[in-house]
């Protein structure tokens, strides 16, 4: 996979992986997350509240999570080929540039139970993991 980037791939691709992403996420956070963030600050109002314009701000963000993990995907399968070691690589960077900072850092700061890592983070690894594949089948197809 030596090809010069291509803009239209890397957005059609993007676009494709991204749906897997923000189905993971939405499923990820209404069935996990939401019920345990609420009861973690129960005695706090509009927490972990969705509206349409907190729902739109999360696919956007979901969309540039999709479009970093594609990206790094793509650099790493030009050096290294676009193989197994690749899409492991590329997603479990991303996991650990995006999900380990974010949900340590959560729980550090007190925002959240430390146990709920133990859902968030491997959830989100295995999301990391499929879309970083995805992103392997498509670069050979597309």
């Amino acid at each position: 996979m030596k090809s010069p980037f291509n803009l239209k791939q890397f957005v059609i691709i993007t676009l494709l992986v991204s749906i897997w992403i923000n189905i993971s996420e939405v499923f990820r956070y209404f069935v996990l997350v939401m019920p345990r963030i609420k009861t973690f600050f129960q005695y706090q109002s509009g927490i972990a509240d969705m509206n349409m314009g907190i729902f739109s701000i999360w696919g956007l963000w979901d969309t540039l999570l999709t479009a970093i993990l594609v990206f790094v995907f793509w650099l790493y399968a030009r050096s290294f080929g676009n193989t197994a070691k690749s899409v492991w690589v590329s997603g479990t960077f991303v996991w650990m540039a995006v999900f380990v900072i974010f949900w340590v850092a959560t729980a550090n700061m007190g925002l959240s139970e430390w146990s709920i890592l133990l859902i968030t983070l491997p959830l989100s690894l295995l999301e990391m993991l499929v879309g970083a594949w995805m992103a392997s089948w498509l670069y050979k197809r597309v």
